[in-house]
């Protein structure tokens, strides 16, 4: 490796590594009940880092299960969103609602590059039913597994994030490229849902749900194995759904999208999440029955 990119690398992991590290507090508001049991070993643990069970406490919550389907995994923002909650806050900026999430907006000028990738969420209630006027704020890291705003050589970009409005299906998609797998970390892409695109753009919330979308290793192989992907091919052959930081207690059973296309075409990901109604505080999103 030239000493120049090797350098690069050692400078972007230590700024990484100065940022993730927030604190027990902030990977505990956005962690799942069953991942904060697995963590600290049964409800008991809990009680010892600031009462979490004690309002979290039926069997109910504690599956995430209240209607005919099982509500999507709550994940970590991870410590780069963009979302006021940790550094800049992207929602409250005018260009943030996009589809085409590739070129940054506003007084960047930047354009990620890779293997297109359209994902779309299906955002449904727990009984099946569309959730329309809801919206989602996705965002991922680039081919290199930089994220604009934070990491070396890209904090003057804001590529790979946008907000959209989930439409009479429930529907939100994006135009986007494949994203990196760096290393720990299993292909995915962050997103949080709202219950209004005004809460999303207001920078006050609150938000619905909080998780990620995780990639299958098939796309992922085909798409590493092309030009400018090069890390991402050791970073993959290191991580398993099982073993991965975020999906591995449940192998992103309620994550993982259907994906379909080719690295000539460009890929397809699609993902169907059920979420448990609206957040305390605000209107509930309006519902149109499923199809």
């Amino acid at each position: 490796m030239p000493v120049v990119q090797e350098q690069k690398d050692q400078d972007n992991a230590a700024y990484v590594r100065r940022v993730h590290d927030k604190g027990l507090q902030f990977d505990l508001r956005t962690m799942s009940r069953r991942r904060l049991l697995a963590a600290f070993g049964g409800a008991g643990a809990l009680a010892l880092v600031g009462g979490v069970a004690a309002c979290d406490s039926t069997a109910e919550e504690a599956t995430g299960t209240t209607g005919d389907l099982t509500e999507v995994e709550s994940e970590t923002a991870g410590p780069f969103p963009a979302d006021g909650s940790n550094g800049p806050d992207v929602r409250t900026e005018q260009g943030i609602v996009r589809k085409d999430i590739r070129p940054s907006y506003g007084d960047a000028s930047g354009t990620a590059e890779g293997v297109p990738l359209e994902f779309s969420l299906v955002v449904t209630d727990l009984d099946g039913a569309a959730v329309t006027g809801a919206a989602v704020y996705a965002w991922h890291c680039d081919r290199e597994g930089n994220y604009s705003l934070y990491s070396s050589g890209v904090t003057d970009q804001n590529y790979l994030r946008g907000i959209q409005e989930t439409d009479s299906t429930g529907k939100v998609s994006f135009t986007s490229i494949f994203p990196a797998c760096y290393s720990g970390r299993w292909p995915h892409i962050h997103f949080e849902v709202y219950s209004s695109l005004v809460n999303a753009t207001s920078g006050d919330g609150p938000i619905v749900k909080t998780s990620q979308i995780a990639l299958p290793s098939t796309a992922a192989d085909a798409v590493y194995a092309t030009d400018g992907y090069s890390r991402s091919v050791s970073n993959l052959s290191q991580v398993s759904l099982a073993t991965d930081t975020v999906f591995g207690d449940d192998s992103a059973a309620t994550e993982l999208a259907t994906v379909t296309g080719s690295v000539t075409d460009g890929y397809l990901a699609t993902l169907t999440i059920a979420i448990d109604g609206g957040a305390p505080g605000s209107a509930p999103p309006s519902r149109t029955a499923a199809s």
